[in-house]
């Protein structure tokens, strides 16, 4: 296994050393979102193992994964950046006047940005139509679709799980980033939680509750659903920690909003510090 950081080629890894990747790219993420004096940081650091996963693992070249879950943006550039689809120059224009990265993800200027997200709801059923046309092209290409809890209250998000279910499409993995908060509190007090293993179940959904910062456990569960054509669609609920890494951001709805004070940053560098590196 060799790990390089900064200034050095990308990344080279075997699952059991994830971690490291995962603390590296928790530090990017902060950086961004300190130099761009912007919010989004919490959700985006509750579904950063996810992509470690599903985009840097197990994504092939023509595979599309798509974060519907848009405002969590700052860490689908910072992978993106790691696999060498962002460039080092693009990602110190990111909340910038005419940046290719704003603060939800554009469509048509990053290859692995293929649509617009960011308005909940529309993921799955872009996923599930690009499911569709493999399956008519008799292809073997995977669509991994990353969402958020709170997420699963809009009603697109049901009505492309049943189409999902009905036209037999094994070809797709839903991720669901359950990290029990949305905007404007948690999601039992909501709607109530409806990224629950029962209701997908009982659409016909494969499916599996696990640890979403277990990132070697996620690479086995995504091979496991790869490895299985029974017809059905794939649905990883996956438990996190909405601002997983630092100590005063874990579990805290304001940090879906709040942008980072200079003392709050050093906190956070120095919390990803320990935790991952010491």
């Amino acid at each position: 296994m060799e790990i390089m950081f900064q200034n050095q080629e990308k990344t080279t890894l075997t699952a059991s050393k994830y971690n490291l990747l995962s603390g590296k790219l928790r530090l990017r993420v902060l950086e961004m979102y300190n130099k761009a004096n912007a919010g989004h940081i919490g959700c985006s650091l509750s579904c950063l193992d996810l992509m470690i996963a599903a985009l840097i693992h197990h994504r092939k070249e023509n595979e599309v994964f798509l974060l519907s879950k848009g405002h969590a943006a700052a860490a689908l550039y910072a992978c993106l950046n790691e696999i060498g689809e962002i460039s080092d120059e693009e990602i110190e224009t990111f909340y910038k006047n005419g940046t290719v990265l704003p603060a939800h993800p554009a469509p048509n200027k990053i290859k692995g940005i293929p649509f617009a997200t960011g308005s909940l709801g529309h993921g799955l059923p872009i996923g599930t139509g690009i499911c569709q046309a493999n399956k008519i092209l008799q292809n073997n290409e995977f669509t991994y679709v990353l969402m958020s809890d709170g997420e699963t209250n809009e009603g697109t998000t049901w009505e492309a799980a049943h189409y999902a279910v009905s036209k037999k499409l094994d070809n797709l993995i839903v991720i669901i980033d359950r990290n029990g908060l949305q905007g404007f509190g948690s999601t039992n007090e909501i709607l109530g939680v409806s990224a629950d293993v029962q209701k997908w179940q009982s659409l016909g959904f494969e499916v599996v509750e696990t640890d979403g910062h277990d990132i070697d456990n996620l690479i086995v569960t995504i091979e496991n659903f790869k490895n299985q054509n029974n017809g059905l669609p794939k649905v990883i609920i996956a438990n996190t920690v909405k601002g997983k890494g630092v100590s005063y951001m874990e579990n805290k709805m304001e940090w879906h909003y709040l942008p980072m004070k200079p003392e709050q940053y050093q906190m956070a560098v120095s919390d990803v510090n320990e935790r991952y590196f010491i």
